[in-house]
């Protein structure tokens, strides 16, 4: 099988499965949350082994999953960096109270957030920002949407931004300061193996995307959440729509080649 076909294949079970997710409740949806992050841990770990090589998908999963694992632990025991919160206990099996599922999550998105920062941004610091607030601004739509379902609380949810209860203003601080060492780990474990944009890039591109449109989407419309839907689409647009002006302008460069 093609390389490309295994990331795509992937990628259209992991829109079917988060497409599925509104029309569901309960415990049923529980495992969907699980099967999603699954999938997308799937995705993004392979497209990093077969379309970057050995080294990429180390590196994913020596810092994200890893990285993700022990911030975590730390911040459960701690509350620090995120404030103090605690697990349900519906997200599957627990290591230190952490859900194993959690850190796949950070997994899942902090590759497509890097190959979207280079090809925003050249210099290497600019890169790791960029990342970093997209990998951050998409928070804004996954903490609202867990905290409703009852997967984690907080114990002191306020400042929280308007119209988004139960996050505190902290948790975000946390995640912003978290992705931007993430982000220079990763960049630095991968090297040359992920230093630049790749036409293999584009099923993470595309997940990236489909991320962003579908989350505001879902919580505008059916998850009844229209100020996480509000936040998420300027936040995590600002790090979303550069990526696609840059592309709408590359492909009417080359039809002017053409």
């Amino acid at each position: 099988m093609s390389k490309r076909y295994v990331s795509w294949g992937l990628l259209a079970a992991l829109v079917c499965a988060q497409i599925c997710y509104p029309l569901t409740g309960g415990d049923t949806r529980a495992r969907l949350t699980v099967l999603t992050v699954l999938l997308g841990v799937a995705f993004s770990v392979s497209h990093a082994l077969l379309a970057r090589g050995p080294r990429a998908a180390v590196a994913l999963v020596a810092t994200a999953t890893l990285g993700g694992f022990a911030v975590e632990a730390v911040g459960v025991a701690t509350g620090f960096p995120f404030g103090v919160y605690e697990y349900s206990g519906r997200l599957g099996p627990r290591l230190l109270d952490v859900p194993l599922i959690i850190p796949l999550a950070w997994t899942w998105m902090a590759w497509p957030a890097w190959l979207a920062a280079l090809r925003v941004a050249r210099r290497r610091a600019t890169r790791v920002l960029v990342a970093a607030a997209g990998l951050a601004a998409w928070d804004v739509f996954l903490d609202p949407q867990m905290v409703a379902e009852d997967y984690w609380t907080w114990r002191h949810p306020t400042p929280a931004l308007p119209g988004v209860p139960g996050v505190p203003l902290g948790n975000y601080l946390g995640w912003i300061g978290f992705a931007v060492l993430l982000m220079i780990a990763l960049g630095a474990a991968a090297g040359r193996a992920a230093d630049g944009p790749a036409p293999s890039d584009t099923p993470a591109l595309a997940l990236w995307v489909w991320t962003y449109a579908s989350s505001v989407l879902a919580h505008a419309v059916f998850l009844g959440l229209p100020a996480s839907a509000a936040w998420g689409a300027v936040l995590m647009g600002a790090a979303v729509l550069p990526l696609l002006r840059g592309r709408r302008a590359g492909v009417a460069e080359r039809s002017n080649v053409g």
